[in-house]
């Protein structure tokens, strides 16, 4: 049996796994559970390693993997704009899962120097229905590491929703003067746009808005381990 912050903790990675594609940081957890502390955090991710319900990945940032959830006997915590809705009993969380659907896969983008653009469709691939919105989706293979302390890693698959605007702190698959493209986090200044990567051995490149369109932004994130 799990206690409540326990549970409440589980099904809260879970879903910010669901979600996004990658765990969440401590001090997210931390504020979702109303601790005072990380070191309450640390305690309950130890406790669920211990119980097989969670494996932490070392020398990884942000690795957490569920391994099982239990029997839906605690509820998690309805939010304000939420209304409880019963579920049975015996109904086993890990079946309680959206609809899928096909997005293109169109190649694979850098995660660190920009390669050459991106491939036309190919294939396709299933993603959950609840990572995407109403736009256009497409999906893209990382290859290297400058945004892995945003927990995108080498080989991971992003879904990237289609557009050409993006805000300033969005994570966006940049197209520089029409030949290469590259995953990074977009901010302007001025007339120009710095893609910034989230990698401290990485620099940001600054270029002016003329050379770099948006082909989309991070829409989540899918992890084969």
């Amino acid at each position: 049996m799990l206690t409540k912050k326990q549970h409440e903790l589980l099904l809260f990675i879970d879903g910010h796994l669901r979600r996004t594609g990658f765990s969440p940081s401590f001090d997210e957890m931390k504020d979702a559970l109303g601790l005072r502390s990380k070191s309450g955090i640390h305690r309950l991710i130890s406790a669920l390693e211990e119980r097989g319900f969670l494996h932490r990945r070392h020398h990884r940032a942000r690795a957490l993997e569920i391994l099982r959830l239990p029997d839906i006997d605690v509820p998690p915590p309805p939010t304000p704009s939420d209304s409880p809705t019963p579920v049975p009993d015996n109904v086993p969380a890990p079946a309680i899962l959206a609809g899928v659907v096909d997005v293109p896969f169109v190649g694979r983008i850098a995660a660190g120097n920009p390669i050459e653009a991106i491939t036309p469709e190919t294939t396709r691939i299933t993603v959950p229905a609840d990572m995407l919105g109403k736009a256009s989706h497409y999906a893209l293979e990382v290859t290297g590491d400058s945004m892995q302390e945003a927990g995108i890693l080498d080989g991971d698959m992003v879904i990237i929703r289609e557009g050409a605007q993006a805000s300033d702190g969005q994570i966006v698959v940049a197209l520089i003067d029409g030949e290469e493209v590259t995953l990074k986090r977009l901010r302007r200044e001025g007339g120009d746009i710095a893609l910034i990567p989230a990698n401290s051995l990485y620099e940001t490149r600054v270029l002016p808005a003329g050379r770099v369109s948006v082909q989309g932004t991070l829409a989540g994130l899918i992890r084969r381990y």
